[in-house]
């Protein structure tokens, strides 16, 4: 089987860009291995770590067309939610038993990260910070009002902020309300990525730059690759929508891209203009607003706007529109920091499916895969990485029966009429946002 589209992401991405330069670890020549992990985000970080825990005589490569971090691991906001969401449910919360085990999966995702940050010495801005939903007029409180129904049925710890305790905390007036909860971390994602590949364990060989042209299953499956061909016993896909590259779900993975600017340090002046706390987090109410982050460093990140892009990949003429309209975020939100530009601006991907639902477990005799996580791929793709390790590994558990027990990702409809459906669905919801974006 040919692989037509691979991943092509631009090095526009403020988060790896401050970093140091990083030298790639590529495949050189041939190999064979009991264990190949195709895609090293967070999923395949997770399964490889976890799987070499399992088995640790065993060769594990870690294959990537890109540079680690590079891609959608990269370039989220970089927000660690416990909670559920679930946005097609009246109160955010839905079904109380599946917004538990939902939970228990985000949670279980930060208690693992946080035990590897910090024994592995990983800096990457970690922050224990929680998170505030920020609502900007009557549409977004009735949204906060409905979700702390829902919080409430949960039994969730949050707290109600007013538009006062809103600008001691952010610095800006633009919110009216805020709902507070604990739980989240805030961490610079291309670092922790970074860190968590930099610290693998010694049977896991990673392969960066080491794209995968064309895949034979058989006994033993054959991935091709630029530098020479990698014989493997056992296949695990971790590359959300790339997976239909490699004869899966094809026809059933949204790739969906949202779009942030970073701007440059803020100078001393500029904090003290904006005031506030050294750092924080907010995601809107409205789905389709902005997310806003102040950053360690003292950056502001604004992520706002979508597009459907089934390739793969977000085009110059599409990242050139969303960058009009982060900066209208940025200003609207921060008038007392004018001049200050956006240093780096990009677009990443969402894996999404039409019914919320990922994919994980068996996909054919010696494949196995975990991905589409619709937005939450932080955490959900780290654990779901290291529970479909501990299913290989015959280990059994309530959140590995959990994720065996959740539906296929939905069929789509035929294109082009996926692509306008989804692009006018976008389109009006960004538009219907208005304040909130």
């Amino acid at each position: 089987m040919k692989i037509k589209n691979l991943p092509a992401d631009d090095n526009s991405c403020g988060w790896s860009s401050i970093l140091p330069s990083h030298e790639p670890q590529r495949l050189e020549g041939s190999a064979e291995a009991e264990w190949v992990i195709v895609g090293a985000g967070f999923t395949g970080l997770a399964a490889a770590r976890q799987l070499a825990h399992h088995r640790p005589d065993d060769r594990i490569l870690l294959v990537d067309a890109q540079c680690v971090a590079d891609g959608a691991s990269g370039k989220n906001s970089g927000f660690l939610i416990d909670l559920p969401h679930d946005l097609s449910a009246p109160d955010y919360i839905g079904d109380l038993d599946t917004a538990r085990k939902d939970m228990a999966l985000n949670r279980a995702a930060i208690d693992s990260l946080r035990s590897i940050v910090k024994t592995e010495e990983i800096e990457c801005h970690w922050r224990e910070s929680g998170k505030i939903q920020g609502a900007v007029g009557a549409k977004g409180v009735n949204v906060l009002n409905a979700y702390r129904t829902g919080l409430d049925r949960l039994g969730a710890e949050y707290q109600m902020m007013d538009t006062a305790e809103l600008k001691r905390k952010l610095g800006t007036d633009y919110y009216t309300q805020g709902l507070y909860t604990p739980g989240t971390v805030l961490v610079q994602p291309a670092a922790l990525a970074r860190g968590l590949a930099r610290t693998l364990p010694e049977n896991v060989q990673l392969c960066e730059m080491t794209p995968v042209t064309q895949v034979d299953y058989g006994s033993p499956i054959q991935l091709h690759t630029p530098a020479g061909t990698i014989k493997a016993r056992n296949l695990l896909l971790t590359n959300n929508a790339f997976a239909q590259e490699f004869g899966f779900f094809t026809g059933r993975l949204l790739p969906v891209f949202t779009y942030a600017g970073l701007t440059r340090q803020l100078t001393e002046a500029e904090q003290q203009r904006l005031g506030g706390t050294p750092y924080w987090g907010v995601i809107p109410a409205d789905p389709f607003g902005s997310t806003v982050r102040r950053t360690p460093d003292q950056r502001i990140l604004v992520r706002n706007s979508f597009s459907f892009n089934p390739n793969g990949r977000s085009s110059e003429a599409t990242t050139a529109w969303a960058s009009k309209h982060i900066v209208q975020g940025f200003n609207a939100r921060f008038p007392m920091l004018d001049g200050v530009e956006m240093e780096y601006t990009w677009g990443g991907a969402l894996c999404m499916s039409r019914n919320h639902a990922p994919y994980f477990g068996e996909l054919r005799p010696n494949v196995y895969g975990a991905g589409c996580h619709n937005g939450i791929g932080v955490t959900k793709g780290t654990i779901s990485g290291k529970l479909l390790a501990d299913y290989l590994a015959n280990q059994d558990s309530e959140l590995v029966r959990y994720m065996l027990s959740q539906p296929a990702p939905a069929s789509n409809p035929p294109r082009p009429f996926l692509d306008a459906g989804i692009n006018a669905t976008l389109w009006y919801n960004q538009l219907r946002a208005g304040a909130e974006r």
